[in-house]
C-alpha cells in the first residue's frame, strides 16, 4: 500500500515518478551546486571585501598602520563614536524596554500608532532623517533662531550627531523585545500581582529576567548600528575635523584625500568592531537556544 502524501492531493492518475519527494533525495550534483553557489556568494561579497580592508590597511607595513591612529583627528573620531554610542544605546535601551513592556503587556488606545512610530526609522532613509533635524534645528529651521538666541548649537555639533544616531537606532531594542514579551504572555505578571507584588517588583523580578537575553541581543545590534551610522550623521555633522566627525565620516574624508592606508586602517577598526558584534550575537543566540531547550525539558507542574 503506498504511503500517504501528507495531505497533498495528486491530481489525475499520476505515476509514482510524478509524486512529491523530499528535498533530501535530490541528486548529489544538485546539493553540491547549491552549496558551491552559497559559499561562492559569501566569499565574493563578504570574505573578499573584508580581507581587502585589512590588506589595504597593512599594505605599507604595521608601522604605517599604527601611525594612522596617532593623528589627533583619528582619536577625536574614535572618541566621538564611542561617546555617541554611549549616549544613544542606553537611551534606546530604556525606551525600548518601556515601549515593549507597554505594547506587549497592556491594551491602550494608540497602540498601533506607537508601533508604527517605532518602525518609522526602518521606512525613512537615514539621509532624510538627518535632513529633518536640519529643518527643525538648523539656522533657517523652525527652532533655529530661538536656539541661536540661547547660544545652543545642535546642528554641526555633537548634540545633532547624537540625535541623528538615536533616531536611526530607535527600533532595535523594542523590535527584539516586543515579540518575545508577546510570546511569554502576562500570566506570570498577573500571578505576581495577585500575590501582592508591586508593579516595580513585578517588572524587576519577573519581566526583566525573562527578557534579559533578548534585551542583550537588541543592545548589541543597536550598538553596532550606532558605531557604523553614516547617512544621518553625515547630514547633521558638517564634517568638522576633530569636532563632529565619527569614524565612518573620518574614513570618507581620508579616502577622498587619497590617504588610503589611514582610511583603511580606521575602516579595519570598524570591521573588527563588527566582527566582535557578530561573535557576541552568536554567543547570545547559543545561550538563548540552550535556555529554551532546558526549559522545554522541564517536567510539567502538576496541580496540588
Amino acid at each position: 500500500m503506498p504511503a500517504p502524501t501528507s495531505g497533498i492531493a495528486v491530481s489525475g492518475s499520476a505515476s509514482g515518478a510524478d509524486r512529491l519527494r523530499p528535498a533530501a533525495d535530490d541528486p548529489l550534483w544538485v546539493k553540491l551546486l547549491v552549496c558551491f553557489s552559497a559559499l561562492s556568494f559569501l566569499v565574493l561579497f563578504l570574505a573578499v571585501p573584508l580581507a581587502s580592508v585589512f590588506f589595504e590597511a597593512l599594505r605599507k607595513g604595521l608601522g604605517a598602520y599604527v601611525d594612522s591612529f596617532r593623528h589627533p583627528d583619528a582619536w577625536a573620531a574614535i572618541r566621538l563614536s564611542l561617546l555617541v554610542a554611549g549616549i544613544a544605546v542606553p537611551l534606546n535601551l530604556v525606551f525600548g524596554l518601556a515601549a515593549s513592556w507597554a505594547i506587549a503587556k497592556f491594551e491602550f488606545r494608540g497602540k498601533s500608532i506607537l508601533i508604527s512610530l517605532i518602525d518609522l526609522p526602518f521606512a525613512v532613509s537615514p539621509v532624510i532623517a538627518g535632513l529633518i533635524y536640519v529643518l527643525v534645528f538648523g539656522m533657517q529651521g523652525w527652532l533655529g533662531p530661538w536656539l541661536t538666541a540661547l547660544n545652543i548649537e545642535i546642528i554641526f555639533a555633537v548634540p545633532g550627531v547624537v540625535l541623528a544616531t538615536i533616531f536611526v537606532t530607535f527600533p532595535f531594542v523594542a523590535r527584539e523585545l516586543i515579540p518575545l514579551m508577546q510570546e511569554q504572555g502576562i500570566e506570570e505578571e498577573e500571578a505576581a500581582l495577585l500575590l501582592g507584588a508591586s508593579g516595580w517588583q513585578t517588572f524587576w523580578r519577573i519581566t526583566l529576567p525573562n527578557v534579559k537575553w533578548g534585551l542583550l541581543y537588541g543592545v548589541i545590534l543597536c550598538n553596532a548600528r550606532a558605531l557604523g551610522e553614516f547617512g544621518a550623521v553625515s547630514v547633521v555633522s558638517g564634517h568638522l575635523r576633530g569636532r563632529t566627525n565619527t569614524m565612518p565620516l573620518h574614513v570618507e574624508i581620508l579616502y577622498n584625500e587619497y590617504n588610503a592606508v589611514a582610511a583603511f586602517a580606521v575602516a579595519s577598526l570598524l570591521a573588527l568592531l563588527a566582527l566582535v558584534t557578530l561573535v557576541l550575537k552568536a554567543l547570545v543566540e547559543i545561550r538563548v537556544r540552550r535556555v529554551t531547550a532546558e526549559s522545554s525539558r522541564l517536567p510539567p507542574q502538576t496541580e496540588a
